[in-house]
């Protein structure tokens, strides 16, 4: 069963709850006695970021023109 805190003391005692979540322990963190956020271990709740597929990479390349800055500037003047 993970650990309540309140929202203050989880203030005050955030290097050690933080402590806590790299040793595997998950804290709730409540407001008016009503759970709010948990800090925990986040590498065994939520995957790696997956790299960017081969296919995709570069495949902007030339879109804003031969150079991005003057297109880009151009595009803003429109609004003014």
């Amino acid at each position: 069963m993970p650990a309540r805190k309140g929202a203050e003391e989880a203030r005050t005692k955030l290097p050690e709850l933080l402590d806590a979540a790299e040793r595997g322990r998950y804290t709730i963190i409540t407001r008016r006695g009503k759970d709010v956020a948990e800090i925990g271990p986040l590498t065994k709740r939520y995957p790696t970021q997956k790299p960017f597929p081969d296919d995709l990479i570069g495949s902007g390349k030339g879109y804003w023109g031969e150079d991005s800055t003057k297109t880009l500037r151009r595009l803003r003047d429109e609004w003014d």
